[in-house]
């Protein structure tokens, strides 16, 4: 009786181990790198790069490594109301990053480039954010050859406000003749999503980019949201950015796109359970 209730326990533990790691994975496929955030305190710096100050898009947070930490076995985005003086800060320039004196909101953006790069596979993020005004958190892939957008950018997540509305957003991107994006979108109302599920906000969701040669498709919680035909696919060199190695970014931006945040309340929280990559064995 003793053995077989080993041999029960073992089947349970394997069992458990593949419903956690691969789940719904094609035949043929294994885990080559994962970060379960299982630490405390600042996240481990041997996987992770962080951006600094103003980055992109005309965002209002400043971004800083002090808003992303390991607590409870999930990596915590913080978007944090405060002040911070912007070192570049010159009068009167044109450019925003400089035009501003003060940051009025703080967050962070992390990123695996020089640290971890795959070309193809599967990329499953487990996450859960807040939706109020001014969110704008974010899964994503970047080329790592060529300026923006000519590297490629794939969307696994973003969350923004589309014509005031809140929507949930799966992308693609790459250049196009003026060396500007073109973009295949797919964008569903977030008020779908709480049609299906009131509590929606409340809970971790799963999102998952296929990768091959020939296709990427984009799914939420097993549901396909977006699938591009990479062979429709070129800058205006010829070169595919999609045929080449990414790396992954997870970052909370705010204002800009994710709308006013002025009203909201602080601090808020962009939370991820795990990052992991499969690829063919």
């Amino acid at each position: 009786m003793h053995s077989v209730l080993k041999l029960f326990l073992a089947f349970f533990f394997i069992t458990q181990i593949q419903n956690s790691y691969g789940q719904d994975l094609p035949k043929g496929f294994m885990l080559i790198w994962e970060e379960d955030f299982n630490g405390e305190g600042l996240i481990d710096n041997s996987k992770w790069n962080f951006e600094e100050g103003f980055v992109r898009n005309n965002e209002l947070q400043w971004y800083q490594e002090a808003n992303a930490i390991q607590t409870n076995g999930v990596l915590q985005i913080q978007g944090r109301r405060e002040k911070v003086k912007n070192p570049t800060f010159e009068e009167g320039s044109n450019n925003w990053k400089k035009s501003r004196e003060f940051a009025e909101y703080t967050s962070s953006s992390i990123n695996t480039r020089g640290k971890f790069e795959f070309q193809y596979g599967i990329l499953e993020v487990r996450a859960k954010f807040d939706t109020a005004s001014g969110m704008w958190p974010a899964i994503w892939t970047l080329g790592i050859s060529k300026p923006w957008p000519a590297n490629g950018e794939v969307d696994v997540m973003e969350f923004y406000q589309v014509n005031r509305e809140k929507t949930i957003l799966a992308n693609v991107a790459w250049a196009d003749a003026k060396k500007r994006a073109n973009w295949d979108e797919a964008k569903i109302p977030f008020a779908d999503f709480l049609m299906k599920d009131p509590n929606w906000q409340e809970k971790f969701h799963i999102w998952k980019m296929y990768w091959t040669e020939n296709f990427i498709r984009l799914y939420l919680d097993g549901e396909l949201l977006n699938e591009v035909d990479l062979s429709t696919i070129l800058n205006p060199d010829g070169f595919n950015p999609f045929h080449q190695p990414h790396y992954i970014l997870l970052n909370l931006a705010l204002g800009a796109n994710g709308g006013d945040p002025s009203g909201t309340e602080f601090p808020k929280e962009y939370l991820i359970d795990y990052v992991r990559v499969y690829q063919k064995k």
